[in-house]
């Protein structure tokens, strides 16, 4: 049977303290986190919810209707096949393997949470899986280049990443037909981010070693950021939507990127190649993995530091992946290890390992607490 993900299953995480009415009333975004030197202009965007917190709705326990009753399971593209393995977590054995398309690259949660997509690259498509079955739900559709996917405030467009093709198009996020189509200066359009307010999106150009920012509703480019000698991967938007950590796969580290000025603020070393950010349940943390030397950084992005280094026994290669809904495990593919990895996120012990072939990457946990999915594997707001 199915491990369904409940109230009574998953343990509720207590308040963390930090809606304090005294510093929500000083400070521009409801919370003043502990240890920031720093307090620059911040738009709109970082009013969210009453703590501020961009990751509020994100945590344990708070399972939008649409997900709370659905099967526990990990999704992993075989970025180097033709298919998508099923794995049940809680057995750490592959329960499926489907066909959907050649290179499939990453499976996307669908904003209203209701369909997960894997992007298909070099097959063109795109095939829907039903999250309450764990199965495709229907045939591949056909959609160009799709690399990887978000979508935009409202959820009524998907926004595909044509790497080869350096454009976003545009799709109907049901029944992804095709819309509009914008190009960037930008080799290797890769991983991208919102700000808080969801009006701006700012993307990786990997192999233009710069970044792009691209206003929404517009849809048109706001501006490039330069960043020399640098292949950036993964972006994620830090918890108090100040700014935009990158993972850089040459460089070895996280550039911190000021949401609002779109201007490179600092550097964290963390290790080789490293490709993807993922912020912790409480909002206090963010899980970097470096491809490689097969380490986890645990950044604290409040004082813009790595507080502790988790090595995997071995080495490997953590890639893409997700937190568990409890917030206890943090799943990653092994890129080049033909395996997905299980990491303590208490005090970064290797839990588990489960053997999966042809280059398992964008891997998607799910269900995930969140009113509505950007997309990626689970950029849950």
């Amino acid at each position: 049977m199915l491990a369904v993900v409940s109230l009574s299953f998953l343990a509720i995480q207590a308040e963390d303290g930090l809606e304090s009415s005294a510093v929500a009333s000083s400070h521009p975004t409801g919370v003043k986190p502990p240890g920031l030197q720093h307090d620059r202009a911040v738009s709109g965007a970082t009013k969210v919810g009453t703590s501020g917190l961009v990751y509020r709705h994100a945590g344990v326990g708070d399972f939008a209707s649409t997900t709370r009753h659905v099967p526990y399971l990990l999704y992993v593209p075989e970025s180097a096949g033709r298919g998508v393995d099923v794995v049940d977590p809680l057995r750490g054995v592959v329960i499926g393997h489907y066909p959907t398309g050649l290179d499939p690259q990453h499976v996307v949660p669908s904003y209203d949470l209701k369909t997960l997509w894997s992007t298909n690259d070099l097959a063109n498509t795109v095939t829907p899986f039903d999250p309450r079955t764990g199965r495709p739900r229907g045939p591949a559709v056909a959609v160009n280049d799709p690399y990887n996917m978000y979508f935009l405030p409202g959820g009524r467009e998907a926004m595909v990443v044509q790497e080869q093709l350096q454009q976003l198009g545009f799709y109907d996020a049901q029944t992804m037909a095709p819309r509009s189509v914008v190009h960037l200066d930008c080799p290797g359009l890769d991983h991208a981010d919102f700000t808080a307010d969801l009006r701006v999106v700012v993307a990786s150009c990997e192999f233009g070693h710069r970044l792009v920012r691209f206003d929404v509703e517009s849809k048109t480019v706001l501006g490039y950021l330069d960043l020399p000698g640098s292949a950036p991967q993964d972006v994620r938007l830090g918890p108090d939507g100040r700014d935009f950590y990158v993972a850089d796969r040459r460089l070895g580290g996280v550039f911190v990127v000021d949401a609002t000025t779109f201007t490179r603020r600092g550097f964290l070393r963390t290790g080789p190649d490293a490709h993807g950010i993922y912020p912790s349940r409480d909002g206090r943390s963010l899980y970097v993995s470096n491809r490689g030397n097969g380490t986890i950084s645990v950044v604290d992005p409040f004082r813009e530091r790595v507080v502790k280094t988790w090595r995997l026994p071995g080495g490997g290669s953590p890639d893409m992946g997700g937190v568990s809904p409890d917030g206890r495990s943090l799943w990653l593919a092994g890129r080049y290890d033909a395996r997905i990895y299980q990491i303590s996120t208490t005090d970064g012990h290797l839990i588990s390992t489960v053997a999966v072939p042809n280059k398992p990457h964008g891997m998607c946990v799910w269900p995930q607490p969140g009113r509505f999915s950007l997309g990626h594997t689970g950029n849950m707001r």
